[in-house]
């Protein structure tokens, strides 16, 4: 047997979407990898044994979408809480954007978001590149040398490129070395200068609106800038119906396409703007509730195959002007599975299909060997109570940013051990020192 630590978790529930698991089995980790499924390999001794009994065992999940706020912003957020609040959510994989501070428009920048993660051993971060220079649009970065420095991705965060030119030439290049694009659909033109959706609500309290065409008119065309370029397109956050309907059709038509949604638009929509809540203010805005239904439907159906946390985590004082002058976000790593689980209690998905949307569903979209418990895969476990019902508060947030709806919020199922690399790095127990 490998020399390195050894763990048994024995009696729990494991439910492995990728591999069509959903049995009580014991699970046998050595040396940072997956050893075996059931039963104990021969001459195999545990280090420690972890008794999962009615507790459900799933992979680490994997999150699309998680600012950090480090390098560039540490006043809200840092690498070491962020990744705390991501493993007491049992999230161990997290894609970070490019929109730090400086950018990570250079392999440099890549490296030191990749290396200050690794020291501090919480979760892997995954840096995205950013697909122009300084994010301005109008250059393309050093794409090829962005991606040899360990970019999973690259994307332009959530701003436009210059025009359909410069979009144009960076899927070429993206395909020619087979690089991801995340793309935020929107036209800058049709969103203007608005702050909610374009619809009653918005007009009674007197924002100025964001039409679901933003979205849409910019999701067609970069549906069809794919299919002239082969590129492969990741759409980030997609927030309404039109949308939807259109990544359905392309991807019936075998484009090389896929989509996530924030796990707040399957649970909000326009109404909870009401009395100005800048809570509420997020980028794409919360749409109406036939937006949100036909969210829930692409999440059911696969036509969305991840949910993300759009993590994005503020001070205090950046939600208290005005709604329109407030920024957008929400901090969603403390809620991100409980807002998936909260699905599957209100019949829009079974366990199996839910735990799916935050593990091997963008560990797929990445392209990585994660969010699945196959022998010789890293050992990134989440193990949850899917009876324990709880209520968010802001006392009991772990990550820095406690701008949130949520608040309030009663929720089933709740993180009781998280490893990552074959490491216990979260206990619910005592929830070990950080």
């Amino acid at each position: 047997m490998n020399p390195g630590r050894a763990i048994s978790i024995i009696n729990g529930r494991i439910i492995d979407p990728a591999n069509g698991v959903d049995a009580i089995l014991d699970l046998h980790l050595s040396d940072e990898k997956i050893l075996a499924l059931g039963s104990r390999p021969e001459g195999f001794q545990a280090d420690q044994t972890i008794d999962a009994s009615g507790l459900i065992v799933c992979p680490g999940l994997v999150d699309l979408s998680a600012r950090m706020r480090e390098p560039g912003h540490e006043y809200k957020a840092s690498l070491r809480s962020e990744t705390w609040a991501a493993v007491g959510g049992g999230i161990t994989t997290l894609c970070c954007p490019p929109d730090t501070d400086p950018v990570i428009d250079t392999p440099a920048m890549a490296t030191l978001v990749h290396e200050r993660a690794q020291r501090i051993g919480n979760a892997r971060v995954l840096p995205v590149g950013a697909l122009s220079k300084n994010l301005k649009g109008d250059q393309l970065s050093e794409m090829a040398t962005l991606q040899q420095a360990g970019c999973v991705a690259l994307g332009n965060a959530d701003l436009p490129l210059a025009n359909s030119l410069v979009e144009r030439r960076a899927l070429e290049y993206a395909a020619t070395f087979g690089i991801l694009v995340m793309l935020r659909p929107e036209d800058r033109h049709l969103r203007n200068s608005g702050c909610a959706h374009e619809g009653p609500v918005a007009s009674r309290l007197g924002l100025p609106g964001i039409p679901e065409a933003a979205e849409s008119v910019a999701l067609a065309r970069d549906l069809i800038l794919a299919e002239h370029t082969g590129c492969r397109i990741h759409f980030r956050g997609l927030s309404c119906a039109t949308a939807v309907n259109k990544l359905a059709l392309a991807r019936q038509q075998r484009l090389q396409v896929s989509a996530d949604v924030a796990a707040h638009q399957l649970h909000l929509t326009e109404m909870d703007i009401d009395g100005f809540n800048s809570d509420c203010h997020v980028s794409p805005p919360l749409r109406s509730l036939a937006d949100r239904e036909a969210l829930r439907e692409g999440v059911a159906n696969g036509t969305i195959s991840a949910i993300c946390s759009d993590h994005q985590p503020h001070d205090a004082d950046a939600k208290a002007a005005p709604f329109a002058a407030t920024a957008p976000g929400i901090s969603g790593l403390d809620t991100l599975l409980a807002l998936t689980l909260k699905l599957v209690d209100e019949g829009v998905l079974e366990l199996s299909e839910a735990i799916a949307r935050v593990t091997c569903g963008p560990a797929d979209i990445l392209g990585v060997d994660l969010g699945r418990l196959s022998r010789g895969c890293s050992a990134d476990i989440c193990i949850f109570d899917p009876h324990r019902h709880w209520e968010l508060s802001r006392d009991e947030m772990i990550s820095a940013g406690h701008n949130t709806p949520f608040l309030g919020w009663e929720f089933r199922g709740r993180v009781v051990h998280t490893l990552f690399e074959g490491r216990p790095v979260f206990s619910e127990s005592n929830e070990m020192a950080n």
